[in-house]
């Protein structure tokens, strides 16, 4: 018997664990633990103990009034760590730098880590144009906004299920304001980011910050799942372009960004 062969048979519960995160990520919705033990071959008992430990570190979720179990926080942050530091900086800077001379004005890269958005690359037009607006107090590298509150924020948590909303937002009081302005409600932020993902875009104005409006559009993995997201912030009263082609230049940014790390943007719906 080789090396791998005894270490995968003295650890069944490891290799157990990781067929259930790999099944939930698999499946659009909720799954019932009944399902998946017999889906996956795994004894209900073990299902039911392995979930529990999942559930407690986070990686999974339950909801009661389904009885059923999706992705947690934990496996969302797992999943887009692969992506989140230099890699995805490296193919994202030049992307970023055309977009941000093409708008005259800042452009972000963000991921979410927890209910939170971080900042992780920002680039300004290579020249100073009358009337640019310096955001840095903002949104610098390395700050953390509340999600809800950002466009960045939005344009990924769009493609969350209602199961890690509910993990990332579990109090009425995790739903922060800055300005007063925003989703005060699980309710309402669904409804907010059911619309976004339709329109494949986000948009907060006034939210973050007074006079200032942001717009952000998500680019995804080979799992059609967001791994950040591009956004560009600008006074609401003095921008340099119609807030349409701003949106039109970040989602093409978001595509190449999309390309670049071999990804695949989901399918919208038709509207009209």
């Amino acid at each position: 018997m080789s090396e791998r062969e005894t270490i995968s048979s003295t650890s069944p519960a490891v290799g157990r664990a990781l067929d259930i995160l790999l099944h939930l990520a698999g499946r659009s919705g909720l799954v019932q633990a009944a399902a998946l033990a017999r889906d996956l071959g795994i004894p209900r008992s073990s299902a039911y103990h392995i979930l529990s430990v999942l559930v407690d570190r986070g990686f999974v979720t339950y909801v009661p009034k389904e009885q059923a179990y999706g992705l947690g926080v934990a496996s969302f942050e797992i999943g887009s760590a692969y992506l989140r530091h230099e890699p995805l900086e490296r193919r994202a800077r030049p992307i970023l730098r055309s977009l941000s001379n093409r708008l005259g004005q800042t452009v972000h890269l963000g991921i979410l880590h927890g209910a939170e958005t971080v900042y992780l690359l920002k680039e300004r037009p290579s020249t100073a144009r009358s009337g640019d607006v310096d955001v840095a107090l903002v949104t610098d590298i390395g700050v953390r906004l509340p999600a809800h509150l950002t466009a960045n924020g939005c344009a990924i948590l769009a493609h969350s299920t209602d199961a890690q909303l509910r993990a990332l937002f579990p109090r009425p009081g995790d739903l922060i304001t800055r300005t007063g302005k925003g989703p005060r409600s699980l309710a309402e932020l669904r409804s907010q980011l059911a619309r976004d993902r339709e329109r494949g875009w986000s948009e907060e104005i006034e939210l973050v910050s007074e006079g200032l409006r942001s717009m952000g559009v998500a680019a995804f993995d080979h799992n059609e799942r967001p791994v950040a997201a591009l956004s560009s912030t600008w006074h609401r009263h003095h921008c340099r372009h119609d807030p349409d082609h701003v949106r039109e230049v970040l989602q093409q940014g978001a595509a190449r960004l999309t390309a670049a790390v071999s990804g695949r943007a989901p399918a919208r719906r038709a509207t009209g």
